[in-house]
């Protein structure tokens, strides 16, 4: 297993977008190129290679604004509420604890996918983990923020992320929850 990070500008092989076609945009229908994020080159991305086959992919991007998107699918990403400018009232995760008052720098986790036969064996873990720590090293990063599919909470809660606010659809994408954490 080899675990690789690129930094923004960096190029990345084909093969990494290939993973996050099968695994995110295919089973939904949608079409080739829907996999490619307009600010990718302007992201942090890792993947692991299993030999010369990419199995995990990730990538994280700083947050700017409220962090809403309109993704390439069509779907409107929401805004992650505490990062809204003027929020006068106190908003609290699912644990109840309240957001921290300093939460920016902020990053994004966007289009993390595991191959079906390698999930639940921890490379996606290993993804995370290498995200959140190069954008604590490059960008100083204090928080992160994503918008998690239902099946993926229990992951990204093993990991350390807590969930908050409402259930929410993605459209064309399904039901999802928006999750944070303090790094």
């Amino acid at each position: 297993m080899n675990l690789i990070v690129t930094l923004p500008g960096e190029a990345l092989p084909q093969e990494y977008f290939d993973v996050r076609f099968e695994v995110l945009r295919k089973p939904l229908g949608s079409p080739r190129g829907s996999e490619l994020l307009n600010d990718d080159d302007k992201a942090i991305h890792a993947y692991i290679a299993h030999g010369d086959k990419i199995i995990s992919v990730g990538r994280v991007a700083l947050i700017a604004g409220d962090g809403s998107v309109k993704d390439p699918v069509g779907s409107n990403c929401p805004a992650f509420e505490p990062l809204r400018e003027g929020i006068k009232t106190v908003l609290t995760d699912d644990k109840g604890e309240p957001f921290a008052s300093r939460l920016r720098p902020a990053i994004q986790v966007r289009q993390m996918g595991t191959l079906p036969k390698f999930q639940g064996k921890g490379y996606a873990a290993k993804v995370l983990a290498a995200l959140e720590e190069s954008a604590k090293q490059n960008w100083n990063a204090r928080t992160g923020w994503l918008q998690a599919r239902l099946a993926a909470i229990s992951f990204y809660e093993k990991c350390g992320w807590t969930a908050y606010g409402e259930e929410y659809d993605v459209n064309k994408v399904g039901p999802h929850r928006s999750m944070w954490k303090k790094l």
